[in-house]
């Protein structure tokens, strides 16, 4: 787990679409709030599975739909 966060000029193209999409996801399951207050490090394991799958199954759908 990396210590620091990549500042987002220094992000290639597809690491900024994939924060993105996190945020997109946490404002779903209504984290967003919370993870733009305290930041991702306190999210439960819970919370953060629950976004890396749902991530992963859209990233499977955009993939699919190729």
């Amino acid at each position: 787990m990396a210590k620091y966060k990549k500042k987002p000029e220094k992000m290639t193209p597809r690491e900024r679409a994939l924060e993105r999409l996190k945020m997109e996801i946490a404002e779903e399951l209504g984290l967003g709030g919370k993870v733009r207050e305290k930041g991702w490090e306190n999210l439960t394991a819970r919370e953060t599975g629950r976004i890396g799958g749902l991530m992963s199954r859209r990233l499977r759908e955009l993939k699919t739909e190729r």
